[in-house]
């Protein structure tokens, strides 16, 4: 093969790379191939390694772009949750949850309960972290925000079609579930995303109020019951009963001089000072 064969092959690769929309092959080949060429590979082994380097920088530009659409507040990994702080949360658990396959395949739920400032948004937001890095799609969105848009869709006449496009994600983490106010509109339109999500796609839901004071969410018994019912049916619940952490954290701000100095004890004042 001719040189002026060589140098044409060699210019017109990167358009026909393009064309295929393999950029990595593009930026790749030309040391590739030096190297090939330099320790002899076989056809084989240079197309493998190109395809390799593809598809790993294919899936981390996928990773990226799934958990830039998530709406995941940032930062809120499980390498920056204390997991030491809450005994009752297993973190070999959590990482168990984030392989995914099983739970997500059968669209079951996680609920998390506890009262405000214990980590339950952190603990869901982690967990969808480690979902998109195990290749799955995950939408975070505080509950009142999404039923306020689920009612304009109804409005609108597009209330299944808007839960339906829902459908592209394996998990959609509900934020503060109890903050929904109580009103027939509202409540319907989540009730209905419930059912529709009802082992087909997982929910994962953070509350403050367990089950018994639901029926401030809902506005009848039977449809409290109702969605309680769909979303334990298959789900994994974890109660939270420590101190918030926003308040110690705010405690530990305080400046001791601040803080009040507790009162002597009679004892203490008392007390003969011990010599060494």
């Amino acid at each position: 093969m001719s040189k002026t064969t060589i140098a044409v092959d060699a210019a017109r690769l990167p358009i026909l790379l393009t064309e295929l929309r393999l950029p990595t092959f593009a930026r790749l080949w030309p040391s590739l191939a030096e190297t090939a060429d330099a320790e002899s590979w076989p056809a084989a082994r240079f197309l493998a390694a190109l395809a390799e380097h593809e598809v790993a920088e294919r899936m981390q530009r996928r990773i990226a772009r799934h958990a830039q659409e998530s709406r995941l507040p940032p930062g809120k990994t499980f390498d920056a949750f204390d997991f030491a702080a809450l005994p009752m949360i297993g973190k070999a658990r959590f990482l168990a949850l984030a392989e995914g396959d099983a739970w997500i395949d059968r669209g079951q739920n996680i609920l998390l309960f506890g009262p405000p400032g214990v980590g339950k948004s952190h603990l869901g937001a982690a967990l969808g972290y480690a979902l998109i890095d195990n290749g799955f799609r995950v939408l975070f969105v505080r509950t009142t925000d999404l039923v306020q848009k689920l009612q304009s869709a109804r409005q609108e006449l597009s209330l299944a079609a808007a839960i339906e496009k829902l459908d592209k994600y394996h998990l959609l983490i509900l934020d503060d579930l109890s903050y929904v106010q109580k009103s027939q509109a509202e409540t319907s339109a989540l009730f209905e995303l419930i059912a529709a999500r009802y082992e087909r796609r997982s929910m994962l839901i953070t509350a403050n109020q367990p089950f018994g004071a639901w029926d401030s969410i809902f506005p009848d018994k039977a449809m409290t019951v109702a969605a309680i019912d769909r979303l334990v049916h298959h789900a994994v619940i974890f109660e939270i009963n420590v101190e918030s952490y926003r308040r110690k954290a705010a405690v530990a701000r305080t400046p001791a001089a601040r803080q009040p100095k507790p009162p002597l004890e009679p004892q203490e004042i008392d007390a003969p000072r011990q010599l060494p």
